[in-house]
């Protein structure tokens, strides 16, 4: 998923504003079906693009299929006026992102001013767009079209 820098406040207000007192981040999985539509119908009206970074589980183990996608996170995200990406902190899989995102720069050689930071949903809400938009694809039918959105799929 990614978010235009200007549109960044609107969409952490946006967020902020469907996180429920006493709730410290939104995750789907979690969430009645009532509370998932009003969620969805709040981030289709959020200017993001969404890429979904597919790895099958084909044999590979999960480490083997995010280090996957987050070599492809990095070539996709690749912008002449720079790119951040935030991804959620998983202290097993920090030094591991740290170090794939690394490689993956070396290898594909585009963007030098792509930055890289991991934090908690508590600390970043917009954490919670990945984890709903992405909730929604898998799910499908009429989970996915309350998204809104077209859903551009990169299988690594």
């Amino acid at each position: 998923m990614s978010v235009d820098a200007g549109h960044l406040p609107t969409a952490r207000s946006a967020v902020a504003g469907v996180i429920l007192r006493g709730q410290t981040r939104l995750h789907m999985r979690k969430e009645s079906d009532a509370r998932r539509r009003l969620i969805l119908s709040t981030t289709a009206d959020l200017d993001v693009d969404v890429t979904v970074f597919r790895a099958p589980k084909d044999g590979r183990s999960d480490v083997e299929r995010r280090a996957a996608c987050v070599r492809a996170l990095v070539v996709a995200a690749d912008h002449p006026r720079g790119t951040s990406v935030c991804l959620e902190r998983d202290e097993t899989l920090v030094q591991k992102d740290r170090q794939w995102i690394v490689e993956a720069r070396h290898r594909h050689q585009g963007n030098r001013q792509f930055t890289h930071r991991h934090e908690s949903a508590r600390q970043e809400p917009l954490l919670a767009l990945p984890d709903a938009l992405g909730w929604a694809w898998a799910k499908g039918g009429d989970w996915r079209r309350r998204c809104n959105r077209s859903f551009a799929v990169i299988s690594v």
